[in-house]
């Protein structure tokens, strides 16, 4: 039976805890490793939270896999993650994504422009004098 876009994102919705811009940073303060799972272009245009890395929404599989050549070194699957993105949505499927590949300790914080709404701290982008 086919699904849809709006069904997934609820059913991993229902698996990955949404926080807020507040407990974020509280988990961020214990050692938290917050995700960009935005694509390069978004990034590039508005920045990114403060410290966080960015891994596209894409490459989050072959990123998150140790066996994979592509395994992103910060990712712990002992480690507390956060993920974002612009609305929430694609966080909300990557935070499943990365339950299936067994990080237990996942949150959706949402989207980005909440954070920085908030008052989180952001890195702005590279002005490339364009």
């Amino acid at each position: 039976m086919a699904t849809t876009l709006k069904s997934m994102i609820e059913a991993a919705s229902a698996e990955v805890p949404k926080i807020t811009a507040t407990q974020a940073r509280e988990l961020i303060d214990r050692g938290a490793l917050v995700i960009d799972v935005r694509d390069a272009p978004e990034v590039e245009s508005s920045g990114k939270i403060a410290g966080a890395i960015h891994i596209s929404r894409g490459m989050l599989e072959f990123r998150a896999d140790p066996g994979s050549p592509f395994h992103d070194k910060h990712l712990d699957k002992e480690r507390t993650l956060i993920v974002y993105c612009a609305s929430g949505g694609r966080a909300a499927l990557a935070g499943k994504t990365l339950k299936v590949l067994g990080y237990d300790k996942v949150f959706n914080l949402g989207g980005f422009k909440e954070w920085a709404e908030s008052g989180g701290a952001v890195e702005t982008p590279i002005d490339r004098g364009m």
